[in-house]
């Protein structure tokens, strides 16, 4: 009897345990389907930034630094992990105090936080939730055909949309806008949600190519560049630098647009090494102003090769999946016209300039043409600089200001057609209103706001130190920070009025000689930059007449 009594309290225990179990789980599932379907999208990127930042800074804390007798500020190394995840290169530090695995940490950082991998991990996050919503719409179907009656009629409405590939994400991106018919080779295989998910894995399998081959590409011609060139090699050999940390490190870096090099010069060590400065162009213009551009050539060239019509599709119809980063032919076009457009005009206006000045001096033509046109190239959300900024003429840096100021994509289209204008700028007829967009600034209004926050936090050093302390230069730091390059005016304690005793010239930015509350500010305008098109439509509801 006691043995009966004891294995029904065994059992009744196992049960609750298993149910208290299958409760846990399905609260579980609950917050999983909740963050992933219920939250903005902007909350997710915004927690990935600052999850990112906050491993980094845990990371590069209980690493050792190159120099032992190196300790900076808890708050300083927070900020460069910030830097690196919203590949920013914003520097309160000089880089040569990093020892070679907290350089390797700083790559990967760089590499999870640049826009072609986010991108790529949103690209499968819209496939999950285009799977979840086409099940949700099918089973409702099954439930509707199973109560009704035989000779009732199914709606056929969501199951085009499902052959078409339009989703709930498709129609927020426009309702004027739908995928072209599929060409007639690939109207047998693209039938349902498994053929729409094809292409959804070919599109992530070729921007994982593009990846992967530009990378490998970008660190192996710097690798064998430095390893064959005495004057490169030798830059490294004196810093101590390991040539294969370095390769990997520069081409991540500029491709994530990040402007971070493991010198405490960046590339003004390089000036000289035009070879080194040709080598790293194309990576500058892959990983950012012209991805859209590249990674459609990139698609017509595996579609040439395989043959595969969902290549095709994504080619006729780049709008399809709601990768905002897949441009139309046309579009493609114009924005490459754009942005050697802007490349041209600042190469004209620089060397113009530039060519006979101090910022040059010591050069060659030669190494000034490529010097110039690296430099250029740079001031579009890559930040990386051969020539000191302080040096250069004040119409080229508020030209860098406007250049950093504008999105990456920001290209001039005359032809107002479908093929042309991504689908994000078309206004949908039934579109609801909320109350936020009305309360949101323009983004040129919260820079305004930003800088007065410095100059607030800043005001005691605007007046005793002047020539540092500009308006000009923290306006250039904000707009950087802002446009995640990186370019600073840097520091000199030449420029100081009141020469202090215990001042010392380091190589990183300006933004190292703020107060904590301006280093602060400068963090959000980094996380601002960083989702900046989230409020692309702020500031709608002010009229200036």
């Amino acid at each position: 009897m006691m043995r009966f009594v004891n294995f029904g309290k065994s059992m009744k225990y196992n049960f609750n345990h298993l149910n208290t179990k299958a409760c846990l789980y399905k609260s579980l599932l609950s917050v999983l389907h909740f963050l992933l379907f219920g939250v903005n999208k902007f909350w997710i990127e915004l927690s990935y930034f600052i999850s990112f930042s906050v491993i980094g800074y845990l990371a590069l804390k209980i690493s050792s630094p190159k120099d032992a007798s190196f300790s900076p500020q808890d708050f300083d190394i927070f900020f460069m992990s910030v830097s690196a995840v919203t590949v920013s290169s914003m520097s309160t530090v000089e880089m040569e105090v990093f020892s070679n695995a907290q350089l390797i940490l700083l790559t990967i950082f760089m590499f999870l936080g640049g826009e072609v991998f986010t991108s790529l991990l949103g690209l499968q996050l819209m496939k999950f939730k285009r799977s979840h919503q086409i099940q949700k719409t099918e089973n409702k179907i099954d439930r509707f055909s199973t109560d009704a009656d035989c000779s009732t009629s199914i709606p056929t409405n969501a199951f085009d949309q499902i052959e078409l590939g339009v989703t709930s994400q498709d129609q927020q991106l426009g309702n004027d806008q739908k995928p072209d018919s599929i060409p007639e080779s690939g109207v047998t295989s693209f039938q349902g949600q498994e053929s729409i998910n094809r292409a959804s894995d070919l599109l992530a399998f070729s921007i994982l190519c593009y990846l992967l081959v530009v990378h490998l590409l970008g660190s192996v011609s710097i690798s064998i560049y430095n390893s064959t060139i005495p004057s490169a090699n030798e830059v490294l050999r004196k810093k101590g630098l390991n040539l294969i940390t370095f390769s990997v490190f520069t081409t991540v870096s500029t491709f994530a647009n990040c402007g971070f090099v493991p010198t405490n010069e960046n590339m003004m060590v390089f000036k000289k090494n035009s070879g080194l400065l040709l080598i790293m162009f194309p990576q500058l213009l892959l990983g950012n102003t012209l991805y859209p551009a590249c990674l459609r050539s990139f698609i017509w060239f595996l579609s040439k090769i395989t043959k595969r019509s969902e290549f095709a599709y994504l080619l006729k119809n780049p709008r399809a999946l709601g990768y905002d980063h897949l441009f139309s032919d046309l579009h493609s076009i114009f924005l490459a016209i754009t942005v050697f457009g802007f490349i041209l005009a600042q190469f004209v206006l620089f060397s113009l300039l530039e060519w006979h000045s101090g910022a040059t001096a010591g050069l060659s033509a030669y190494e000034k043409l490529v010097g110039s046109l690296f430099q250029v190239v740079n001031s579009r959300h890559a930040g990386e600089s051969v020539f000191d900024l302080s040096l250069i003429t004040p119409a080229i840096i508020v030209l860098f200001v406007l250049m950093m100021y504008l999105p990456p994509y920001t290209s001039f289209l005359p032809i107002k057609d479908g093929k042309c204008f991504p689908a994000t700028e078309k206004k949908t007829r039934a579109k609801r209103k909320n109350i936020l967009d009305y309360l949101l600034f323009s983004q040129l209004t919260y820079l305004v706001l930003f800088v007065i926050l410095i100059c607030i936090t800043e005001r005691e050093k605007l007046k005793e130190d002047p020539l540092n302390f500009n308006l000009l230069s923290i306006v250039v730091e904000v707009i950087s920070g802002y446009g995640n390059v990186g370019f600073s005016m840097g520091y000199s304690c030449g420029r100081q009025v009141k020469s202090g005793n215990n001042c010392k010239d380091a190589s990183y930015g300006f933004a190292g000689k703020w107060s904590t509350q301006g280093k602060f500010i400068l963090i959000i305008v980094m996380f601002f930059g960083r989702l900046k098109k989230f409020n692309t439509k702020g500031g709608k509801a002010w009229r200036l007449s």
